[in-house]
């Protein structure tokens, strides 16, 4: 005999409602941990109270390190986004030197007041501090990024090389001891 399918729906209940969420994210925590051990994997798990109560569990590495490694991972997706924005911010830029160039190139250049050339030159002024200003922004972030990925590769490679050593000294002790015999 198997247990009832129990039909996912929103609890009305509202003590029902956080009973059952606490029980589920024990589950779901011990469930992480239980895949952590099986797999030799680091595992977070984040989750929200509907009263928004934060709870969160790692297994293996702590919080932050499975955080900067996801990070890193998923920089690529965040460079395309980042990609969008920097499309979306260019566009204001581009049809302002489209309206200047068209200006400039008028035939009748001698028609453009003073008043006009100077508005003109303050707006290009005026985008290019903005589009030097992101370029900077970006440039920092890159810098940090690279830097965060240089930390978190450092740390793996001394994990890896604690791990080699304890592995070599195992050797090393099992073919003493079968000499020894």
């Amino acid at each position: 005999m198997g247990r009832r399918k129990v039909e996912i729906k929103r609890i009305e209940n509202k003590s029902s409602r956080q009973v059952t969420f606490s029980k589920r994210r024990k589950g779901l925590i011990e469930k992480a941990r239980q895949l952590s051990i099986l797999c030799e994997s680091s595992i977070a798990v984040v989750a929200v109270s509907g009263s928004g109560k934060l709870y969160d569990s790692a297994s293996g590495d702590n919080m932050s390190k499975i955080i900067d490694r996801y990070e890193i991972h998923h920089a690529d997706e965040l460079k395309a986004l980042d990609l969008a924005e920097k499309i979306r911010n260019y566009l204001p830029h581009k049809e302002l030197l489209e309206i200047v160039q068209s200006k400039l190139e008028e035939s009748n250049v001698d028609n453009v007041s003073v008043d006009s050339l100077i508005s003109m030159e303050e707006q290009l002024e005026t985008a290019l501090s903005v589009i030097r200003a992101k370029k900077t922004e970006l440039m920092m972030e890159d810098m940090k990024s690279l830097q965060e990925r240089e930390k978190l590769l450092i740390e793996e490679n001394q994990i890896l090389a604690s791990q080699v050593t304890k592995t070599s000294l195992m050797i090393l002790r099992a073919n003493s001891s079968l000499h020894l015999r």
